[in-house]
C-alpha cells in the first residue's frame, strides 16, 4: 500500500473510532483496556519486588507486548486500506475515554445541582482518587473540573497525538503506558520503587500531549487571552510535569481558580493555586469544563488526522 493510502486509511479509521466513542462511550464490561489491566495485575503478582529493576522489567514487558502486538497487527491487517482503517478505528475507540469522562462528570454535576451531596461524594471516586468524605459542594466541583482537565489530556489528546506520530501502535502503546501509571505509578509503600519506571515513562510519553492540550484549550477557550496567560504563568507550578499544563489552561479558559489543598485517603497535598486571581469553581462550571473538553477533543482529532498525513508525506519526501 502506498504511503498516502496508508495515511488516508488511518485517518479515516481515527475519525470513525472517535465517532464511535462519542456515540457509545466505553462499555461497562469487556473493554480491552480492562482486559489489559487484568493481565497486568496478574503479571504484577508474579514479578513484584520492592525495587526499581523489577518495576522496569514489568513496565517493559507490559508495554512492549502491547506495542509489538499492535505493530504485528498493523503490518498484517493493515496491508489493505479497509483493514487498516478498521484496525485504526478499533484502536482509536479503545484508547479514547472522552465521552465516558464527560458523562461521569456531568452525572456528578447533576447530583450537586439537585442538592444530593451524598450521591456526588459516592460517585466522585469513579472520576478521581480523592477522599470525598469531607468535601463540600464547591470542593467536589473543583475536583471534577480538575479531573476533566487532566483526563482530557490523558484520555483524549495524548492518545491521539501518539496516533499521529506512530499510527495504531502509537495509540495502543500510549494507552498501555497511561494505564500502568494509574495502576502502579502512584506513591505508596508498595509502589514507591516498583512503580517508578511506569510513572517516569508516563511523564515522558505524556509530555507532548499535555502541551498540545494546553494549546488546543487556548484555541477553544471563550477568552483565549486569559487561558494563555494563566497557562504560561502557572502551567509549570504543578508538581506533575504534565498535569499542570492542562489544568492551568482549563482554569483560564473556564475562568476559575484551581489547585490548593487535596486529600488522597490519609495523604494531604498542598498544591499551588492555578489562576489565583480568578473566581472559585461553582457547580455550573462542570458543564463549562465538559463542553470545553469536547471542543478540545474535536480539535485534537483534526490535529491527529492532519499531523499523520503530513508526517507520512514528509517521510516519503525524505526517503525519495
Amino acid at each position: 500500500m502506498r504511503p498516502a493510502a496508508r495515511a488516508a486509511a488511518f485517518a479515516l479509521g481515527a475519525v470513525a473510532g472517535y465517532a464511535v466513542d462519542a456515540r457509545f462511550a466505553d462499555p461497562r464490561r469487556g473493554h480491552p483496556v480492562a482486559a489489559f489491566g487484568t493481565a497486568a495485575t496478574g503479571l504484577e503478582r508474579r514479578l513484584w519486588r520492592d525495587g526499581r529493576a523489577a518495576g522496569a522489567a514489568y513496565t517493559a514487558l507490559c508495554v512492549g507486548t502491547v506495542a509489538a502486538g499492535a505493530l504485528a497487527l498493523d503490518r498484517t491487517v493493515g496491508r489493505r486500506p479497509l483493514g487498516r482503517a478498521a484496525l485504526a478505528a478499533a484502536a482509536t475507540w479503545t484508547v479514547l475515554g472522552g465521552t465516558s469522562l464527560t458523562r461521569e462528570a456531568r452525572a456528578i454535576g447533576r447530583s450537586l445541582a439537585a442538592g444530593d451531596l451524598a450521591a456526588a461524594r459516592e460517585r466522585l471516586p469513579h472520576l478521581c482518587g480523592r477522599d470525598p468524605s469531607a468535601l463540600d459542594e464547591q470542593q467536589i466541583a473543583r475536583a471534577v473540573v480538575e479531573s476533566v482537565a487532566e483526563n482530557t489530556a490523558d484520555a483524549v489528546v495524548n492518545a491521539l497525538a501518539w496516533g499521529a506520530l506512530a499510527g495504531t501502535p502509537g495509540l495502543l502503546a500510549f494507552r498501555a503506558v497511561n494505564t500502568l501509571d494509574a495502576m502502579v505509578g502512584h506513591r505508596s509503600p508498595r509502589y514507591a520503587r516498583f512503580g517508578w519506571a511506569s510513572a517516569r515513562l508516563d511523564d515522558v510519553a505524556g509530555w507532548p500531549g499535555a502541551r498540545l492540550t494546553a494549546l488546543l484549550t487556548v484555541a477553544a477557550a471563550p477568552e483565549p487571552r486569559t487561558a494563555w496567560r494563566v497557562w504560561r504563568r502557572d502551567g509549570s507550578a504543578h508538581p506533575s510535569p504534565n498535569a499542570g499544563q492542562a489544568e492551568s489552561a482549563f482554569a483560564g479558559a473556564v475562568g476559575v481558580r484551581l489547585g490548593g489543598t487535596l486529600q488522597y485517603g490519609e495523604r494531604v497535598e498542598h498544591r499551588p493555586v492555578l489562576g489565583e486571581e480568578l473566581r472559585p469553581v461553582t457547580v455550573d462550571d462542570i458543564e463549562r469544563a465538559c463542553t470545553l473538553s469536547r471542543r478540545v477533543g474535536a480539535l485534537a482529532l483534526g490535529t491527529t488526522v492532519a499531523g499523520h498525513v503530513l508526517l507520512r508525506a514528509f517521510r516519503k519526501r525524505g526517503g525519495a
